[in-house]
C-alpha cells in the first residue's frame, strides 16, 4: 500500500506495518490508523498516521536507556487491545526533538503499548512519579555504565518492530 509520510514522502508500506489505535493518541484522538517504520537513525522508529500525512511521531524503546522501566496498566486496559500476556506487548515512548537544540526527551508517563499479534495499540497514562514526561535520553544513556550495556540486552529491543512485522508469519 502507498502511504504519504511526513518524513519520507510517498512510500510503499507493508500491510503488516499497520497499527490501529482505537482511542487514538492523547491530543490526536482522530488519528487511529498508523504504520510503524524504522527511522533513518537507530534506535528510533517512526509512527506515521495514515489518516493525516502531517501527523507522525518518533518512538524509542524506553528499556534502552531505562532498563528498570516498568509500567502498571490494568488488565482491562490491556484487554482493550487484546493483550493477555506480556509477550504480545511492545512498549514505546514518544520522543521529542526540539528545534532549538535542547535535549532530546522521551515521554515515560505516556507509553504506547502495542499488541504485536493483533496490530492494535493504546497510549497508557501512568501515575508513577518515577517516570517523567520529558526524560533526557542522552543524559540517561550517559549515566548507564558501559559494562551494564550488553549486546544481548539491546538486540531484542532493536528487533521489536521486526518481530511486529513478522508476527503473522510465525
Amino acid at each position: 500500500m502507498k502511504v504519504a509520510t511526513k518524513a519520507y514522502g510517498l512510500i510503499e508500506a507493508d500491510e503488516r506495518q499497520k497499527i490501529f489505535f482505537p482511542m487514538g493518541l492523547i491530543g490526536f484522538e482522530k488519528c487511529k490508523n498508523y504504520i510503524l517504520l524504522d527511522a533513518e537513525r537507530q534506535p528510533f522508529y517512526w509512527l506515521q498516521s495514515t489518516d493525516f500525512e502531517h501527523v507522525a511521531f518518533v518512538l524509542v524503546s524506553p528499556f534502552l536507556f531505562r532498563p528498570d522501566y516498568e509500567i502498571n496498566v490494568s488488565n482491562d486496559e490491556l484487554a482493550e487491545i487484546g493483550i493477555c500476556t506480556p509477550d504480545s506487548a511492545l512498549i514505546f515512548s514518544i520522543v521529542t526533538i526540539p528545534n532549538d537544540g535542547g535535549p532530546i526527551t522521551a515521554n515515560l508517563q505516556g507509553p504506547l503499548v502495542i499488541n504485536r499479534d493483533a496490530k492494535a495499540g493504546k497510549q497508557a497514562v501512568l501515575s508513577d512519579g518515577r517516570w517523567k514526561i520529558k526524560l533526557d535520553i542522552i543524559a540517561e544513556l550517559a549515566a548507564i555504565q558501559p559494562a551494564a550495556i550488553q549486546p544481548a540486552a539491546i538486540q531484542p529491543l532493536a528487533a521489536q518492530p521486526q518481530a511486529l512485522l513478522h508476527a503473522g508469519n510465525a
